[in-house]
């Protein structure tokens, strides 16, 4: 089956039938009409995928009901069936929306690789709507989890801007969600169709931020080879989402706030400008008053920024959050590892909610994960977690701490089939600093 379906809409029976015969012995499936009232009926009800209309119906002209057709049913493709000595409403009907015309006489010989084509994209979009409303879902502000008064007057705040085209301010420590709460925005919004892009401004030096976001001409600089095409442009009718701003130099913020203002920007070694329209959300994990003060930050750009401000509590501020946020992470990791892991233990919530979780939800997450991975029954208890996790919930008098840290990095390495990189991310320590505990360990 060719997964399409088609639906004529001719009022010569004979030509139609035979048509529909012929389009189903190549595995389409066929609805027929003989008028433009009952062809809507069928749209209504049945998801279609190409339509073939002939210009002449008794209630309708063909090429008008195209127009018509591709605004309610903007997922549809046309093709139109003319008369001979009519072509001018072939040309017509595409400016209408249609996807091509066959003049009546040869179209038997053409309809199909026709028919090939137009299914191959309509179903082609059909995938991409889907798609689209599955990133919808997958970052809705629904999965922004927790459910403490202070996430939910955020989330409540969040909803609300979406809808426009405000800018965004996103405050909070680090791990706290702030990407998380970006793409939700933008997924809530008007732009969710449109290019979501995220940028961290620290992890790039000054040129290479400006190069990275605004472009570059060839010749620009050394190893400006070919002309760039920058990040604002990427993200042009949709969303960038600007990380760290704080770490963005005071010369780059007088560029970020021209494009704020006026929606244009010149290119590194360009002299013409570039317009865009881009919305700007922004985060960061500073007190953004204290460096104006001290002369980090641009008053004006901050003005610009903070259009609308969302701050993220940290988990220690919603201690209410932490078993829930747990629970879910529990199911999504033992899920992704395929093993039954039925909940937490008392002491083990009990020692989540006595952690000061600096790194916040992130801090959660990995440590979850880890917990998951290290698990052999299925019930989460508190020697899973880290020594020093937390000093009372270490039983010092079973085994020192250093066979107990070496157990753990080698249980940990076995289950990662021997990656160092993805091992030192477990254990949330450095790359260099596993190396060295598994020399003095010992640890083949």
């Amino acid at each position: 089956m060719n997964g399409a379906a088609i639906l004529i809409i001719d009022d010569e029976e004979n030509l139609r039938k035979l048509l529909a015969r012929i389009i189903e012995l190549e595995g389409y499936t066929v609805y027929q009409a003989a008028n433009a009232k009952s062809a809507l009926k069928v749209l209504e009800r049945e998801r279609i995928h190409v339509v073939i209309i002939d210009v002449k119906l008794p209630d309708a002209n063909g090429v008008e009901l195209t127009a018509k057709l591709k605004s309610g049913f903007p997922d549809i493709e046309v093709i139109v069936l003319t008369a001979f000595g009519t072509i001018q409403d072939g040309v017509q009907a595409i400016k209408n929306g249609a996807f091509d015309y066959l003049t009546k006489g040869d179209h038997k010989d053409k309809i199909i690789p026709l028919l090939a084509k137009s299914s191959e994209k309509a179903l082609l979009r059909q995938k991409i709507v889907v798609l689209e409303s599955k990133l919808s879902e997958k970052f809705n502000f629904t999965h922004v989890l927790g459910e403490s008064k202070e996430i939910r007057q955020a989330v409540a705040l969040g909803t609300k801007v979406a809808a426009t085209n405000t800018t965004v301010l996103l405050t909070g420590e680090t791990g706290t969600g702030k990407e998380v709460f970006a793409r939700a925005i933008h997924y809530g919004s008007p732009r969710k169709n449109e290019p979501f892009v995220a940028v961290n401004c620290s992890a790039l030096g000054k040129d290479i931020l400006e190069s990275e976001l605004f472009g570059h001409r060839e010749g620009a600089f050394t190893g400006a080879t070919k002309d760039k095409i920058g990040l604002f442009q990427e993200a042009n009718e949709g969303t960038i989402f600007l990380d760290e701003i704080a770490e963005m130099s005071v010369e780059l913020q007088a560029k970020l706030l021209r494009v704020l203002e006026e929606g244009a920007f010149i290119r590194v070694g360009d002299t013409k400008e570039t317009k865009v329209n881009v919305r700007v959300i922004a985060a960061t994990n500073k007190v953004l008053d204290e460096e104006i003060k001290t002369g980090h930050f641009r008053e004006d750009l901050f003005y610009r920024l903070s259009v609308f401000q969302i701050h993220l509590p940290p988990l220690r501020e919603r201690k209410e959050d932490i078993q829930p946020i747990a629970d879910f992470f529990v199911q999504h990791f033992a899920a992704k590892v395929n093993r039954r892991i039925g909940g937490m233990s008392p002491d083990f919530v009990k020692a989540l909610l006595n952690h000061a979780w600096k790194g916040n939800v992130r801090e959660l997450k990995n440590m979850i994960e880890r917990t998951v991975i290290l698990a052999d029954g299925e019930t989460l208890t508190p020697d899973l977690l880290p020594t020093d996790f937390n000093a009372s919930m270490a039983d010092v008098n079973t085994l020192d701490l250093q066979s107990v840290e070496k157990a753990h990095i080698q249980k940990i390495l076995v289950h990662v089939q021997g990656n160092k990189a993805q091992a030192a991310r477990l254990l949330n320590i450095g790359l260099t600093t596993l190396y060295q505990k598994i020399k003095d360990y010992n640890i083949i």
